[in-house]
């Protein structure tokens, strides 16, 4: 049985797509300790595992120890898969979490105060300046490029517990349960950060997408 597979960047690209596989078979290959297993498991899996580090690290060597070590903890848990969620949603969810991992391992950066990001808001909570109308004609790709890289920036200004709150909830689309878990807080504080974080994007891609003034 594999007990320490090495993992080679080259096999992380999939050569087949997850719905292609029986996973039945290949669960059977990982429990027989069979080589051709582990390594299809890799080859299938290990892109979308290590695009979720890279988001969540912004590191490439760090991605790519967060994926070594979620592979080895799938390795080791193999027996202890159930088959209630698809093979490859509950590896995604080991991915992550070999990512938050390393992230709370690292030195943490400054960071910029939330409120800072936010639109302004009266005392009795209403905007100061309400919302402007986004324009709907943003299927150029010039500008679908603009927003993308918009995103990108805003989503890195965010603090921490904000950008992976975000994260997790829009572009991992765990659920608010699962995002709160990660975080280690009550599922309100997690729908609480998540819903800022969108808020900070909207301010941040507002004079991107408002409409044109005729």
């Amino acid at each position: 049985m594999v007990q320490s597979p090495v993992m080679d960047p080259a096999r992380t690209t999939p050569a087949s797509r997850p719905e292609e596989l029986d996973e039945e078979h290949l669960l059977q290959g990982l429990r027989a300790g069979e080589d051709e297993a582990f390594e299809a498991l890799i080859r299938v899996f290990g892109g979308r595992m290590l695009a979720a580090a890279r988001r969540i690290l912004g590191n490439e060597e760090d991605a790519q120890d967060a994926l070594q070590e979620a592979f080895l903890s799938a390795f080791r848990k193999i027996d202890t898969f159930e088959g209630q969620a698809k093979l490859g949603t509950w590896l995604h969810r080991i991915a992550i979490n070999a990512a938050l991992m390393k992230l709370r391992s690292r030195r943490r950066r400054r960071e910029q105060d939330i409120g800072e990001l936010l639109p302004n808001f009266t005392g009795d909570g209403h905007f100061v300046e309400a919302p402007a109308r986004w324009s709907e004609s943003a299927e150029g790709p010039a500008l679908r490029h603009e927003v993308q890289d918009v995103v990108r920036a805003g989503i890195d200004r965010l603090p921490e517990n904000y950008r992976i709150a975000i994260l997790l909830r829009d572009i991992e689309e765990l659920s608010n349960e699962e995002v709160a878990e990660h975080l280690g807080v009550t599922v309100n504080a997690a729908k609480i950060r998540v819903h800022r974080a969108r808020m900070a994007l909207r301010e941040a891609l507002d004079p991107v997408m408002r409409t044109p003034k005729p």
